[in-house]
């Protein structure tokens, strides 16, 4: 086979170019854009042979492809080429690329891992030679910086430097996908040079941590340099991008085209599409309506109002499962997590808090420090699922709460104080204190989570697993029906559209409260609250609390998203205050007073109680006045029998109190204030 020239290979993609692109470059000149994005397999179909020689000498062949255009555009603009969808022979894993991949042109994809500065870099340098004034060009392709050796006058070195071009360029170190390993692999990295229109503020937002990313660029090899100053006989790989995808959109980047979007107004104007959205949630998990329910709501989000003031409500809804092994919890997170556009499963016993949040790291590009983001981060704009949230440290879990409720992380570590943005729904699962619920003990004591994280949480469900024989029947049935033939579940709506539909519904609808939904929610809220309205003595049970009615707002918001409406109605209002109902009468229930008790979960200690404390710190402090500073326990016991309290509440409450620091004994069977 003969060799294409270089004046031939620049005639081809004249034609190439002039049959099928002049719009699209017209197009890229007039906004201003530097490059325009050329298809490979049309390059292949039109000319074999110059498809070949892209893939085995991709920098001439562009380099030629590029003069092509500069002698067809009249404006004389250079623009670069960039090209998608390479021949499947040319699509890698990143542990599969080798020697023989050098300057060749290959696609990967992975996840973007780390990221440094934007800065210059040199890449063509003129010089002035002082003896005959001659002007020369150096291209700069390595690390160092390079002079010119000679002149045609026989000059060596001593140039003058004229003038030097720059383009931007930036490291991304990208790493393998992790379910696209086998077992006991571990993920393979590559740094990725981008240079010029691949680091304009677009595409940095495509590059960012955590981004799914698939690279088209060519291979190429770095020296590694030696302590003694020498070159070594092993090489180190880089790839130099010459196109950036994203693989993976979050739900406002997501792409619609109308068609699409016929499709899915078709969807909205159905009269069940509520029911419709629930069933295609979870079709394989068996049960479980009510949490169904919510995760569709929690899909679909809220609305993130900010005020004149700057302060920020949010609009995602955040959701707590606790329950019994083997509930199915783990399969609703998974779920969830592959519906959603952009979702981050983890897990608790492997997370640390810098996993979750950041941490910074040291940046070998620009010998500085570098931010490295963790889950919450990386799923911005989308679902994070944190599954065995009760197996996490202390400490860990203490770095969740500002990216609850604030949605930001703040980070000060090294010479880097960084805000970021964690704006980011929370599906969390856990299991009760001992592994499973005790049917005889109020669920709230069982969660064992601390209460400043449980408040942040918009609804709670726990799953118990209670043996009924007519619903174990059908659970047996439904399950035993699926691994016989596991086509036997449909989904009502196929995935790739439901995550259209709420990709839609996210981008375009931000429905207003009516007056009607506001005064369902007001009357609620009212009416909850006046069960503990009443006498000044005693401590009544709070049912609900602000943080409750905002959440009412997210939910009932969320419902409207689902049907696509500009408007919160009564109806949606209903379906909120049912949930939230639902989970408040689940946790909240106080068993001593029968009613629902909002303290039981975000303080631990419910209002029943709270009095109890109030009656024995009385009794502890009538006693100090009348018979001094150190009292006998038997006295503290025999006054609180006569309020009507048992041994065993007054026994629990003097340990709370000694566990608080308030009293201690001095010695055995004596209590004194501290």
């Amino acid at each position: 086979m003969r060799e294409l020239t270089a004046e031939e290979q620049v005639e081809l993609f004249k034609e190439f170019i002039e049959k099928n692109y002049m719009k699209k470059i017209a197009e890229a000149i007039s906004k201003g854009e530097g490059k325009i994005e050329i298809d490979f397999e049309g390059i292949s179909s039109f000319n074999p042979e110059l498809g070949e020689l892209l893939l085995e000498q991709p920098e001439e062949i562009l380099r030629a492809g590029e003069q092509a255009i500069r002698e067809l555009d009249l404006s004389g603009k250079t623009l670069r080429i960039r090209l998608r969808n390479l021949p499947k022979s040319q699509r890698l894993m990143i542990s599969e690329i080798r020697s023989k991949h050098i300057n060749k042109l290959i696609q990967f994809r992975g996840i973007v891992k780390q990221k440094s500065e934007v800065r210059p870099q040199v890449t063509k340098a003129r010089f002035e030679c002082p003896s005959c004034g001659n002007i020369l060009e150096v291209l700069q392709l390595g690390d160092k910086f390079r002079e010119p050796t000679r002149c045609s006058c026989g000059r060596k070195g001593g140039f003058r430097l004229l003038g030097k071009e720059l383009v931007d360029v930036q490291r991304i170190i990208v790493e393998e996908s992790p379910e696209e390993l086998e077992g006991g692999e571990q993920p393979k990295r590559l740094a990725v040079l981008v240079k010029e229109d691949l680091v304009s503020p677009l595409n940095e937002k495509r590059t960012n941590p955590g981004s799914k990313i698939e690279v088209i660029g060519i291979i190429k090899e770095v020296p590694i340099p030696l302590r003694t100053g020498g070159k070594s006989t092993r090489f180190d790989l880089m790839a130099e991008a010459n196109n950036i995808i994203p693989a993976e959109e979050s739900f406002t980047e997501l792409s619609i085209t109308p068609e699409e979007e016929a499709e899915i107004l078709e969807l909205a104007h159905d009269p069940k599409i509520f029911e419709k959205l629930k069933e295609s949630i979870a079709p394989s998990i068996y049960g479980h309506e009510k949490i169904k329910e919510a995760l569709v709501l929690q899909l679909f989000g809220g609305v993130r109002k900010k005020r004149s003031d700057g302060v920020v409500t949010r609009g995602d809804i955040h959701i707590l499962l606790v329950g019994d092994p083997g509930a199915g919890k783990s399969q609703l997170l998974k779920r969830i997590a592959h519906i959603a556009p952009k979702a981050r499963y983890v897990s608790g016993k492997g997370i640390s808090g810098a996993g979750l949040t950041a941490t910074v790291v040291r940046d070998e590009f620009l010998r500085g420090w570098a931010l490295e983001a963790g889950a919450l981060v990386l799923a911005n704009g989308g679902i994070c699922c944190i599954d065995e949230l009760d197996k996490m440290n202390k400490e860990d879990r203490d770095a969740m709460h500002e990216a609850l409720e604030q949605q930001t992380i703040t980070i000060s570590k090294a010479n880097i104080q960084a805000t970021l943005r964690a704006e980011t729904t929370v599906l969390a699962a856990a299991n009760p204190k001992f592994g499973r619920f005790d049917p005889y003990e109020v669920i709230a004591k069982q969660i064992d989570l601390p209460s400043t994280l449980i408040n942040r949480f918009d609804l709670i469900f726990p799953i118990k697993d209670i043996p009924r024989k007519d619903k174990d029947e059908e659970m047996a049935e439904f399950i035993l029906r699926l691994h016989k033939d596991t086509t036997s579940i449909k989904e009502v709506i196929p995935t790739e559209l439901l995550r259209k539909y709420i990709a839609y519904a996210r981008q375009r609808i931000k429905p207003k409260l009516t007056n009607q939904a506001l005064e369902e929610i007001k009357n609620y809220y009212l009416k909850m609250r006046s069960t503990s309205y009443g006498g000044e003595g005693e401590i009544k049970p709070i049912p609900i609390s602000a943080r409750q009615l905002e959440a009412l707002v997210r939910l009932a918001e969320a419902s409207a998203k689902t049907r696509l409406s500009k408007r919160v109605t009564k109806k949606d209002a209903r379906r909120a205050i049912e949930l939230l109902h639902h989970c408040l009468s689940l946790v909240g229930m106080d068993p001593e007073t029968g009613k629902i008790d909002i303290d039981r979960l975000t303080t631990g200690i419910p209002a029943s109680q709270r009095s109890h404390i109030s009656i024995i710190r009385e009794i502890i402090n009538q006693l100090e006045e009348t018979i001094g500073k150190e009292i006998p326990e038997e006295e503290v016991y025999r006054l609180a029998k006569e309020k009507g309290l048992s041994e065993d509440e007054t026994e629990e409450i003097l340990e709370k109190l000694r566990r608080a620091g308030d009293i201690f004994s001095p010695k055995k069977g004596v209590i004194q204030k501290i």
